[in-house]
Parts: C-alpha cells; structure tokens; sequence
C-alpha cells in the first residue's frame, strides 16, 4: 500500500457569463490550476463580442496614459488600477500570443489585421476547453441556494451547482437578445448589494422631427459635422464627427462620444440641446456673403445647396429648424449652418445602446472586486458601476477588471487551502 498522501482536488470556480471578461476570468484561473466551470444564458459564448466585431473588432485604442484613463470619467481612477495590470498594449500582446496580429487605425483605434472577431473567439474558446474548461450553455444564472450553491435554470429544469468561489460577468442591459439582460440585478439587490440603475450608454437620442423629414431622410449621414454641447459640469464641449438621423432622432460615433453629458442633462434638466456645425471650416462671415448673392430663379433649397455646400440631409435640418420666412434672412441662415440647436428629448432605450452606464457600486467591492456582501463571489466587466466611449475603452477595461476578479478569486481561494 502508497504512503503517498492523495493529491488534493484543484478549488472549484464557477464562472457564470461567456462575455469577454468571463472568458479571460476562465483563461487566468484555468492556468492558476483551478476547476473552472463557465455558464452562458445563450446556446453559445461571446454573442456580443461577435456582433459587435461585425463591422470591424475595435479591440482597443492607441491612446497613452493617463489620457486614456481619463475616458472613464468619474471612474477614472479605479479603471486606472485594473489597467496597471492589464492595460490596451497587453491587450494588444495577449492577441499576438494567440496569433491575432493588430493594427492601429487613422482614428487612433486598434483592430485585428483581418477586421473580423470570429476567428479570435473560436480560437480562444477552443484554448480554453483544451485547457479544461467545462462550459454550460442554456444555464440562467438565477441565484444561490441558502447553502451557497449557485442555482440556474435550465431546459431540463432547475440545475444547482456547487462551486469553492465564483465570478460572475453577466453584461449590462443593452442588446438584450444576446444575452445581457440585467436580470442579475434584481437578483443581487435581493442580497443587499448596492447596485446603481442601469441607464444607456454611448446611445441615440429622441428628437420631435416631422413627418417629412423621417420619410425622406431618416438613415442619412451627417458628415462632417462638430457637435456642441456643455458637460454636467456646464463646460463647452466641442467635437467633430459623424452621426446619423433616425426616423427617432439622431445617433451615431460622434453622438455617442457625447452621450454621458447629453443623458445626464436630460435626467436633471428634462432635455438637452445638442448644437450643430453643419459646415465645418466654413468661415460664417464668407458663408454670409455666399448666401447674400441673388438665387435669381434658383430655389431656396438649390441657393442654399450652391452657396454652402450643404448636402440634401443637412439642408433638410435647416428647413425643419428655421420658418420659411428665416430663409430670407443670410444672416440669420449662417448663423443657423454654423449653430443648429437640437432638443433631445430622451436617450433611446438601454436595450438599444451599444453599452450601460451603472451596475454594481465599487464601493459594494473590495479591491480585488469581490462583494463585501458575499465573500467568494468577485464581479466582473460590464457588471461594474463605470462607462466609457466607443473606440476599444470599454472592452478592454472588460479584460482588466476580469484579471483583478480572477486574480482576487485565486488568492482568496489561495488562502482557504
């Protein structure tokens, strides 16, 4: 008979979300030599990454620190940390490691030579289940059992899994389809944990446009244009861009990149204006001068067109903001090409926007962000109380905030041996 004392079981982590940050929770424990359990929602992992990768994985951005950091907003200083360990060029190096080469883009942003995030994610996954990660697919995360098991419900009914620590990673609110619901929130609320409203992020906004102008223009470009608007804290805020009427309002990169302010003006004061440079580097006084030349029998809208360059959407805005009688007045349409308020009325809904705004409070999370409420259970990526812009910001404090979870849930564990 072996002396040979049994060989200890590896601790068991329960991982419940196969976005990114669940995904790299998984790559890191797995190599800590934890049992690693990962559970999805949805038939199959990483559904956001890859529509979201359709038009172009934006991976991350070029930015230098601490401008970078400074994206995050109020939240710059706690996604500041997380980036000390994982930051946009580790992100861009652990892509290289699994032979995914990147570029950076004129626009400062960063993305795979092939554009495309399939092959990234396949690869990954099929890594992490060589690796030995088991993944549960069809499994709703829907609580804990008194004795700590995690509960979820299932085609087959209510499954309850037992597991030494947990992560969870289960998203926002926005594009609820794919599986990020916020249907954890109530869920945790339940067991006292400080969560702030979800509300949309880098999103669209309502404006009260006619019916003429949803008929004939909604989907047109704008572009270029330079929006104007002021900040909470009633700072001027210039930014030019692109964006895009709707058939609700207006939405588009540059909109989204001044969302924040615009939903935040609304939710205190009931509105925002959004101001638009419908003619940028168009001096006003030469634009002026170019409307005051005589049309003859060229129509308002053909005058209009000649002597500022306008395009027929940019137009279109200008007859659905000025009276008819304005038209008369150059100055007064100069003024209007290079200052066009909009009223936006409300932020499009969170299943619409491109990310979420709210979560988990950092302050209901120690500093390897496990719950204070529940010791064992470490949050991750979107879940968290923090927004950015598009551009590679909010995927990559994704991956960073999953490393400090999966790092706080090893040591934790570490020290329970």
């Amino acid at each position: 008979m072996s002396n040979v004392p049994p060989r200890p079981s590896p601790a068991r982590l329960a991982i419940v979300g196969g976005g990114p940050a669940g995904l790299f929770v998984a790559e890191i424990a797995c190599a800590a030599g934890l049992q690693v359990d990962l559970f999805d929602a949805k038939g199959s992992v990483g559904r956001k990454f890859l529509i979201a990768g359709k038009g172009g994985l934006n991976l991350t951005h070029s930015e230098a620190r601490p401008a970078f950091d400074a994206r995050y907003r109020e939240r710059q200083h706690d996604v500041a940390r997380w980036l000390d360990g994982f930051d946009a060029p580790a992100l861009r190096a652990w892509a290289a490691a699994r032979g995914v080469e990147t570029f950076v883009g004129s626009s400062g942003r960063v993305f795979p030579v092939d554009l495309k995030a399939a092959p990234l994610l396949r690869g990954w996954v099929r890594a992490l289940r060589d690796a030995g990660v088991r993944f549960h697919v069809h499994h709703r995360w829907t609580g804990w059992e008194a004795d700590g098991r995690l509960r979820f419900a299932t085609p087959a009914g209510e499954r309850l899994h037992a597991a030494d620590a947990g992560v969870l990673a289960l998203g926002g609110a926005s594009w609820p389809e794919l599986g990020s619901d916020g249907a954890w929130v109530p869920v945790l609320q339940a067991q006292g944990v400080d969560v702030a409203p979800l509300v949309p992020a880098n999103c669209g906004f309502d404006v009260d446009w006619s019916t003429h102008l949803v008929e004939r223009h909604a989907g047109a470009p704008l572009k270029p244009v330079v929006l104007h608007w002021c900040d909470v804290a009633g700072r001027a805020r210039a930014l030019q861009g692109e964006c895009v009427l709707t058939a609700t309002g207006i939405e588009g990169s540059a909109v989204y990149a001044a969302a924040a302010d615009l939903r935040d003006a609304i939710a205190r004061d009931g509105a925002a204006t959004l101001t638009l440079d419908l003619a940028p580097g168009r001096d006003p006084d030469r634009l002026q001068a170019a409307l005051q030349r005589p049309r003859g029998r060229r129509s308002i809208g053909e005058h209009l067109r000649r002597a500022s360059g306008l395009d027929a959407a940019k137009s279109a805005l200008l007859f659905e903001r000025l009276p008819r009688e304005a038209f008369e007045d150059p100055a007064r349409v100069a003024a209007a090409i290079k200052r066009l308020p909009l009223r936006l009325q409300a932020a499009r809904p969170v299943a619409e926007a491109i990310s979420t705004a709210g979560g988990v409070r950092l302050d209901a999370l120690d500093d390897a962000l496990m719950l204070r409420r529940r010791p064992g259970t470490f949050v991750a990526g979107e879940m968290l109380d923090w927004e950015a812009p598009t551009g590679g910001y909010l995927l990559t404090a994704c991956y960073a905030s999953a490393r400090v979870a999966a790092h706080g849930a090893i040591d934790w564990l570490a020290a329970r041996a």
